[in-house]
């Protein structure tokens, strides 16, 4: 790997389009760090952060045969790792209004009995989702989501690298997101 750091990006990317996992490990370890300080001074939430470069960084090993980079790899992952900022922000503030009109919904005691059933409801979806994740992905993800540990703490716990428990991390939400968004719609028309 050490010829592969002398490598200016353009080659990287080139490496990378022929499923090269050296040439992406150096283009990581190149702008990780980077693109989460560039990432925490927005959102002010390492976590957070961590999770949207993860994201970037996913999403450009998984769409690197169709990449098309015009300009440099670091405009291409600054401008990438915004718009998954200001992607999260939007999904923040929707969250918060939902969640503001169920505080409110409920604070004007309208069906209190009948929220918290639905809420039971969500909550058993979830907890079965969850439980229907295979064995090792369900595993790194109750780490992560439910004892909230970091992914080098689950990496080191599981002896497995942090990019592999951030894979899985994201694969299981991915999983349980297209499973309770129907649900969520239904719940939303019975309100």
């Amino acid at each position: 790997m050490p010829v592969y750091n002398k490598y200016p990006d353009q080659l990287l990317l080139d490496c990378l389009k022929n499923d090269d996992q050296q040439a992406y490990t150096v283009i990581y370890n190149r702008y990780c760090k980077l693109l989460i300080n560039h990432a925490y001074k927005i959102l002010q939430s390492q976590d957070e952060a961590n999770d949207i470069v993860q994201e970037v960084f996913l999403a450009i090993w998984n769409k690197r045969k169709e990449l098309n980079i015009k300009g440099t790899l670091s405009s291409y992952l600054y401008k990438a790792t915004k718009n998954r900022i200001l992607n999260h922000i939007a999904h923040e503030k929707v969250v918060s209004r939902y969640a503001k009109s169920i505080s409110d919904f409920t604070e004007n005691n309208y069906a209190f009995a009948d929220a918290n059933q639905r809420e039971e409801e969500l909550r058993l979806i979830i907890n079965k989702e969850i439980e229907s994740l295979p064995d090792k992905m369900r595993e790194i993800f109750v780490l992560r989501k439910i004892d909230h540990l970091s992914y080098d703490e689950i990496s080191n716990q599981l002896n497995i690298s942090d990019k592999t428990a951030k894979q899985q991390v994201y694969n299981a939400l991915k999983k349980i997101k297209a499973k309770i968004n129907p649900f969520l719609i239904v719940l939303m028309f019975k309100m």
